[in-house]
């Protein structure tokens, strides 16, 4: 999905224009370890307080656990755009699984990663290290059709939406509330903890994001028995 022209190898150097240009908002940083130097773009990014995350990568399981060693204790969007996990050649998914410390994002649309995988992931991570993510796209909400996603045309049919060529999905246009009614098997109390907790706990927000308590920002969502959103409160102001 990423034109070729645009890519360039990760530095610190790089990490600083990005820094610049977020003036200040930028918290977590996606990065393949393998690529030539990532190490010294992961260690100024921790310097920085940033969260350093694996993703778009084909690490090997060592040079994933090299990136970890350093600090890099996130996974972006796990299984996807990485190297396949073999009972071989582990990869980055292994050390993903294997590694306690690191937690782990999961696109739960049911297209993006299968429902055993799924599993899999929760086992090993365990609820509280599991961050739900939608991998939403301006498409989002909308009906089938064609549509631009960062200057790329994309179409859309049946949620999934997929570039010109392209066999798998490049993103789902479903709402996080959507992934959250698929992770049905799990209690609700962790189903809602992997959408608001745990992404606050990972940026190190959880003191007033994620939760009700004193003190917290007062977002809250009113959920129907389906897990519909039924009325919206930003810190404490209706919408």
């Amino acid at each position: 999905m990423h034109p070729t022209n645009l890519l360039q190898l990760p530095s610190a150097e790089v990490l600083q224009k990005f820094l610049q240009a977020a003036s200040g908002n930028a918290r977590i940083l996606t990065i393949a370890p393998e690529l030539l130097g990532a190490m010294p773009c992961i260690d100024a990014a921790r310097s920085l307080g940033m969260v350093v995350s694996m993703g778009h990568t084909d690490a090997t399981y060592e040079q994933a656990r090299a990136a970890i060693a350093h600090g890099a204790h996130h996974a972006t969007h796990a299984y996807n755009a990485m190297r396949p996990f073999s009972h071989r050649d582990p990869g980055v998914i292994g050390a993903v699984l294997t590694s306690s410390e690191v937690n782990a994002e999961l696109i739960a649309d049911g297209i993006h990663v299968d429902e055993i995988a799924m599993k899999v992931l929760l086992q090993a991570k365990g609820p509280e290290h599991v961050v739900l993510i939608s991998d939403g796209t301006p498409a989002t909400g909308m009906p089938d059709g064609k549509y631009k996603l960062g200057g790329i045309d994309v179409t859309v049919i049946n949620g999934v939406c997929r570039d010109a060529g392209e066999s798998s999905p490049a993103a789902r246009s479903h709402s996080i509330g959507r992934c959250e009614t698929l992770l049905t098997r799990d209690p609700v109390r962790s189903r809602c903890a992997h959408a608001t907790l745990n992404p606050a706990t990972v940026l190190g927000i959880e003191f007033k994001k994620g939760a009700l308590r004193t003190g917290a920002d007062a977002d809250i969502l009113l959920l129907n028995d389906a897990l519909q959103i039924t009325r919206v409160w930003t810190r404490g102001l209706s919408n």
